[in-house]
């Protein structure tokens, strides 16, 4: 049974399907597209989601399971960018929960984030019991200091929470999103990164505030971590990311700045 099915009423051989193949699964012939290396598909779903014709179908990114994008309003440039510049890492969250439609509304934003070769492959834990978090803050603090390099490293971070319980580790943040991939997976961390980056963009617009728990990270993607156990991480899966998940305390009135812009043009 064919992968790629071309309806020869329908189709034009305006040849863009093919172009659009990233990886030379079709070839136009003079009656229009053949499938000639069906095996390096990558379900990406171009050559369906490009014809202007609904001429193609592929049966690992149905045409039926596509859907119009018609008309969308794009923001211009200007919009773009000052919705990318006001992005904030938010540490300081209010004491409430994060309803749980919300939380699946972000995670599944981060789920359409592009993947290497459309890999894809991660899966997301989300946490919103505050118990079970704040465990997982006094476990990651007890692994620092049994960590004979990071108990210096991270000395004053692991003595301010002995002597005085504030949590600079995951913030009181009232939820997290953990993102799971198969252990031998080798794009799983790259993948987390592309997800959880949409997903911090798109949170403001739910009316949340996140950030990399990027300290909690290093125990938690560690081969002994407490935290498989804490999360019940499943066997042969791998902790590739974490985020923090809250309604902010704060709201930030101004732009910052970066570091002055290095970028340069090639010149052979």
């Amino acid at each position: 049974m064919s992968l790629i099915t071309v309806s020869k009423e329908k189709c034009i051989k305006c040849g863009m399907c093919v172009v659009e193949c990233p990886t030379g699964v079709l070839k136009l012939e003079a009656d229009g597209p053949k499938e000639v290396n069906p095996n390096a598909c990558i379900e990406c779903g171009h050559c369906v989601a490009v014809c202007p014709k609904e001429a193609i179908d592929n049966k690992k990114s149905p045409l039926a399971m596509q859907s119009e994008i018609g008309e969308i309003k794009k923001l211009n440039s200007e919009e773009a960018k000052n919705f990318i510049r006001s992005r904030r890492s938010i540490r300081s969250y209010k004491n409430i929960p994060v309803e749980r439609e919300k939380l699946l509304e972000l995670v599944e934003v981060a789920h359409l984030a592009p993947t290497a070769s459309n890999s894809q492959g991660i899966s997301y834990l989300i946490v919103d019991d505050k118990k079970t978090i704040q465990l997982a803050v006094e476990e990651c603090i007890n692994w620092f200091e049994n960590n004979e390099t990071l108990s210096k490293v991270l000395a004053g971070m692991i003595s301010g929470y002995k002597n005085t319980k504030v949590d600079t580790i995951l913030r009181d943040a009232p939820s997290i999103i953990i993102t799971l991939a198969d252990e031998d997976f080798r794009n799983g961390r790259e993948n987390s990164i592309l997800s959880l980056s949409y997903l911090e963009l798109y949170a403001p617009s739910l009316g949340l505030g996140s950030c990399w728990a990027g300290v909690f990270e290093i125990c938690a993607r560690s081969d002994n971590s407490p935290m498989h156990k804490i999360f019940n991480i499943p066997e042969k899966k791998k902790i590739t990311g974490v985020v923090m998940v809250g309604y902010p305390k704060h709201s930030f009135k101004r732009f910052t700045e970066r570091q002055p812009l290095s970028a340069s043009f090639f010149e052979n």
